[in-house]
């Protein structure tokens, strides 16, 4: 799609290393609430995070994305096929898919646009869900520190997060909602792999853009302060789970 929003190519290959991946509890979740599991649609599927994870439960998952260059840095697996086109134009066929799934991208979409296409492209019956997750957060000083650089990128991100940090709210669907868990993302990661992962997030990428490396640099020097380099912490992310019913 011309014009899409593309905030992650410059840094698909940072992406594909530093992001987190959704928990067995999710896939889970999603398939428990699927009468058949033959086809899945993963939609802005970036690198595929989500992609490879589905097929623990489903034969086939199409996966999605606008950017090719994504899609270049994503994972292969066997039943998974990429596709460089999106949300709003799909190009499947009516009625095609069971679960319509966007993990961390229905923010990024013209909103009536892929409500239509998904109204389209799922099967009646079949489950649309909307996954997402706001601020990493971590025990102690650490997480103090992340809080403090929160503070700072306060008017970097681009608008489609305001969606975000409202849980989702105001993407509606004219279906009927399915009843969804409190699920949590976790990962026991090294100081360098947050560090990673920060480098990714878009805010960080026009932070950088507006006032050069200083401020990366100075999160980077007070991490290494309070986080010796070679140990393990827990980061958590409470995932929003938003599911409709076709």
């Amino acid at each position: 799609m011309t014009g899409f929003p593309d905030h992650f190519s410059a840094l698909a290959a940072s992406y594909a290393a530093f992001r987190p991946h959704y928990p067995a509890a999710l896939l889970d979740v999603l398939a428990a609430r699927c009468a058949r599991h033959d086809v899945a649609w993963d939609v802005g599927c970036g690198n595929g995070q989500l992609s490879v994870a589905l097929t623990a439960h489903f034969d086939r998952v199409i996966a999605t994305d606008p950017a090719q260059a994504q899609l270049d840095h994503a994972e292969r697996a066997p039943r998974v096929e990429y596709r460089c086109v999106p949300a709003e134009t799909s190009g499947l066929p009516d009625a095609s898919v069971e679960l319509a799934a966007v993990a961390q991208a229905a923010h990024w979409f013209d909103w009536p646009r892929f409500v239509a296409e998904a109204g389209r492209v799922v099967r009646p019956g079949g489950l649309i869900a909307l996954v997402s997750y706001r601020n990493a957060e971590v025990a102690g000083d650490v997480g103090q520190l992340l809080a403090d650089y929160y503070r700072v990128l306060q008017g970097y991100w681009p608008n489609g997060r305001i969606q975000v940090d409202n849980h989702y709210r105001d993407l509606t669907f004219p279906w009927p909602a399915v009843e969804a868990p409190a699920v949590e993302m976790t990962a026991q990661w090294t100081r360098d792999e947050l560090f990673g992962y920060i480098t990714t997030w878009s805010a960080t990428g026009r932070l950088v853009a507006a006032r050069g490396e200083a401020p990366l640099d100075d999160l980077r020097r007070r991490l290494a302060e309070i986080w010796p380099g070679s140990e393990r912490r827990c980061v958590r992310w409470p995932l929003t789970l938003k599911l409709t019913r076709r």
